[in-house]
């Protein structure tokens, strides 16, 4: 698969919201305006453009089975996997962190509007999951696991973007009092992930 093929098939075909429903508290707790969520879709995707390309060498040449024969031919049995989840949150954690203090210093406006999710994105099961899909997936080289975060990450801001989008305008629209707020974000997004599916006839 080509990178470009490959890019299109992370941002459309395997959407981290439309297709896994990852990264959902944020998505439905932020997208009340499109500049909020817009600066949060960017976060996002900076810190899957750093983190899973990042997570990709650790895993090559760390936790993978036989990943530490490059230091000696004695460390080539030695498998360091059960360390995954907390070497790749690490990781996560500390570009989160850098992102914060970037943010706070450069648009305070918009790091108050993120609040508490913008240090949440370290928890974003979206981001976490990006990098997993990395491992599973067996990518051939760091470029195609930068390529594949770009993707995921393009594809949660097209998705967090298009929904603020719709619930700006239903601000004047008449919704049944039972189903105003939260419910009919629900419904919407259910909506949206059913017409996600139909790029899932491409053929990449």
């Amino acid at each position: 698969m080509s990178l470009f093929h490959l890019f299109l098939k992370s941002v459309f075909v395997d959407n981290m919201i439309f297709a896994y429903f990852l990264g959902m508290c944020s998505y439905l707790a932020v997208s009340k305006t499109v500049k909020t969520s817009a600066g949060l879709g960017l976060a996002v995707t900076f810190v899957l453009v750093v983190t899973v390309p990042v997570n990709y060498l650790i895993n090559k040449y760390l936790l993978a089975p036989g990943a530490l024969a490059w230091i000696s031919p004695r460390l080539a049995t030695l498998d360091l996997s059960f360390l995954t989840y907390i070497l790749f949150i690490a990781i996560i954690a500390a570009i989160v962190q850098i992102l914060e203090m970037v943010i706070e210093t450069f648009t305070p406006s918009l790091y108050s509007a993120l609040g508490i999710f913008l240090p949440l994105i370290a928890v974003n099961c979206a981001i976490l999951g990006c990098s997993l899909f990395m491992q599973e997936r067996g990518f051939a080289n760091v470029g195609e696991a930068a390529v594949f975060g770009l993707g995921s990450g393009l594809g949660w801001l097209l998705a967090i973007v298009a929904i603020a989008a719709i619930r700006e305008k239903l601000r004047y629209s008449k919704i049944p009092k039972g189903l105003q707020g939260i419910g009919i974000s629900f419904i919407i997004t259910g909506l949206m992930g059913i017409a996600f599916m139909a790029f899932m006839g491409i053929k990449l």
